[in-house]
């Protein structure tokens, strides 16, 4: 029998985290926010979270590598450092293999914002972690990435507050806006260093990661021969462009802020530019459809991070109403859970096309959760969330290799009992 998992935050913790990207798994049983002390999982079913993760073995550390010949392209992070990369090599029969990571982190569209996030790990490497591990889909053990494990494995570190698509700077606040270049000058770096000779190649990303693996996917397809095995995944990037509970488009003005901020309207998919307002081609929803090659997408039906920030935030809860629910999706009203169910059936209409093209994927689960392909316990563990008899781990591979078409799309919450949900304190 599988039990519902449920995982305990600090609420204001862990907005900061989702908002400033400072939110890292750092071990098998704690999460650690930036200049803080370690929270503990906790799970209200018997522990299962605690019990599951305390099995897994020390991850991997590596190491930071700066692209030093990045500076002179530009290619340089919000406050003028160098972009950085983690890597591990691959071995055996996964030596010619890529899997790159971009990482999440929010977005920054104001110069306040931008000119805090220049003091962070996610605006200067001169913050960032020397070491960082590699779990999930970044693991180097068969038995928690069964598909992946010995793939050369990139995690490409964000620092540009913008999906790694913006060309700009800020004379005035110091400010260098320059996430395509980014992008550019961690590629060239990764094929000098043996991504050239590639037959397999996976971009991945979560959150502003997964969005930006969504942006990139046919130029990272570019970089290989025809002959290579090239596909996408995006995790928790399918970010949609819906009214609050206040009737007002709030990830739409965030999002008008970082295209018109980081000057990225050149950069984005020109189909999409030529038929929609370059603000509205930053929604995913309008580009999937698009993407020329294969794509994945890994998303929850109730994403945590799109209820608190652009569904019910704080500055469309005038009076508090949906405080509780935004902590704990068992104190949601059935009025609410009904909005949320609105919610849910504008991300299956949104991938309505995407699903008909055989070439991609989808696995659209009900949990209250954000990113699922970082961490051990969402990715591949003995109780990690399934959709009928597959997990995520076992999706992704399956339509990687072509062993299966996946199509996945849970029942409506609360019919799934494998979920690792997100509660906060």
């Amino acid at each position: 029998m599988t039990t519902t998992t449920t995982t305990l935050y600090s609420w204001w913790g862990f907005m900061y985290g989702l908002m400033m990207g400072s939110l890292i798994w750092k071990c098998g049983n704690c999460f650690e926010f930036e200049h803080s002390q370690p929270l503990p999982l906790q799970d209200w079913n018997n522990n299962v979270t605690f019990k599951a993760a305390a099995a897994f073995a020390p991850p991997l550390m590596v190491g930071l590598t700066l692209v030093n010949a990045a500076a002179s392209k530009g290619a340089v992070c919000l406050d003028g450092s160098l972009p950085g990369y983690h890597i591990h090599r691959g071995y055996g029969s996964g030596a010619n293999s890529w899997l790159i990571q971009l990482e999440g982190g929010g977005w920054c569209n104001s110069i306040t914002k931008c000119v805090f996030s220049k003091r962070t790990r996610h605006g200067s490497s001169h913050y960032m972690e020397k070491q960082i591990p590699f779990e999930g889909i970044l693991s180097n053990k068969a038995g928690e990435n069964p598909d992946f494990y010995n793939w050369n494995r990139v995690k490409v570190r964000y620092c540009d507050g913008g999906s790694f698509s913006g060309d700009s700077q800020n004379e005035a606040a110091q400010l260098y806006f320059r996430g395509q270049r980014i992008w550019s000058a961690v590629m060239e770096d990764l094929m000098s260093k043996g991504m050239r000779y590639a037959n397999q190649a996976l971009l991945s990303g979560c959150s502003a990661g997964g969005l930006a693996s969504i942006l990139h996917c046919d130029e990272f397809r570019h970089l290989f021969p025809r002959t290579a095995r090239v596909k996408c995944l995006s995790d928790a990037g399918l970010f949609l462009d819906v009214l609050d509970i206040s009737g007002w488009r709030t990830l739409r003005y965030m999002f008008a802020g970082v295209v018109r901020l980081q000057g990225m309207q050149k950069n984005l998919p020109r189909g999409c530019a030529k038929r929609f307002n370059p603000i509205m081609c930053f929604f995913p929803q309008r580009l999937i459809t698009s993407v020329r090659t294969p794509l994945f997408l890994v998303n929850t039906a109730y994403d945590t991070w799109q209820i608190q920030v652009s569904l019910a935030p704080a500055s469309a809860d005038h009076h508090g109403y949906w405080n509780g629910c935004r902590k704990n999706y068992a104190r949601c009203t059935e009025s609410q859970i009904s909005f949320l169910q609105g919610f849910r059936n504008q991300m299956l209409y949104a991938v309505k096309g995407f699903s008909r093209l055989k070439k991609n994927g989808l696995f659209i689960n009900s949990c209250f959760a954000h990113c699922q392909t970082e961490r051990q316990d969402t990715w591949f563990s003995p109780g990690s969330p399934h959709i009928k008899s597959k997990g995520i781990a076992e999706s992704v591979g399956n339509w990687y290799f072509d062993r299966a078409a996946i199509m996945a799309i849970d029942c409506p919450y609360p019919c799934d009992h494998t979920c690792h949900h997100l509660v906060f304190k």
